[in-house]
């Protein structure tokens, strides 16, 4: 428990994720994690095909991770940034979920701004997210703050926009 803390402190910029030493276990368990509430996601904003998004999305941050790795030959640092960005990631996808039930509650209540709101919450939790993976490459490989926040969107594009404009097709 005191690992997934930790980790969890990432998401408010505390902590080197080179400075956590994991299990595999633990990170099997951040993935199915991220697979699951991915899912949730997905089928509460979309059809059964979100299946096949997260999965695409799941194969887009492993390979990412890997190929930027493999860039800088810092290829051992891989559990703990994978696991770094999967755990942040998935407290955003559980901010996500909980966006997405405040605005089925919204609607339900006839809020006139309900989409409004939802949206500016998403939005912030976009940038929060963006946030803390600049914020954790930073801290893994000491890079300055412009190439950071390149490279988080850059992630950012990869596992989101890629699958997103493949379901699309």
């Amino acid at each position: 428990m005191s690992l997934l803390i930790d980790y969890l402190a990432l998401c408010w910029f505390r902590n080197n994720p080179t400075d956590l030493h994991p299990s595999k276990s633990f990170m099997w368990k951040a993935v199915v994690f991220y697979l699951i509430s991915g899912m949730i996601v997905e089928f509460l904003i979309a059809d059964v095909e979100g299946i096949l998004e997260v999965l695409l999305r799941t194969f887009m941050a492993f390979s990412s991770v890997i190929t930027l790795l493999l860039i800088i030959k810092k290829w051992q640092y891989f559990q703990q940034l994978f696991i770094a960005i999967f755990v942040c990631e998935n407290f955003i996808m559980v901010l996500a979920t909980a966006t997405e039930g405040l605005y089925f509650f919204l609607v339900m209540e006839h809020y006139e701004y309900a989409e409004h709101l939802s949206i500016g919450i998403a939005v912030l939790l976009v940038g929060w997210y963006l946030s803390i993976v600049a914020y954790i490459l930073r801290q893994a490989f000491q890079f300055k703050l412009s190439l950071s926040l390149t490279l988080a969107l850059s992630y950012f594009i990869l596992t989101y926009g890629i699958p997103m404009l493949f379901m699309d097709m």
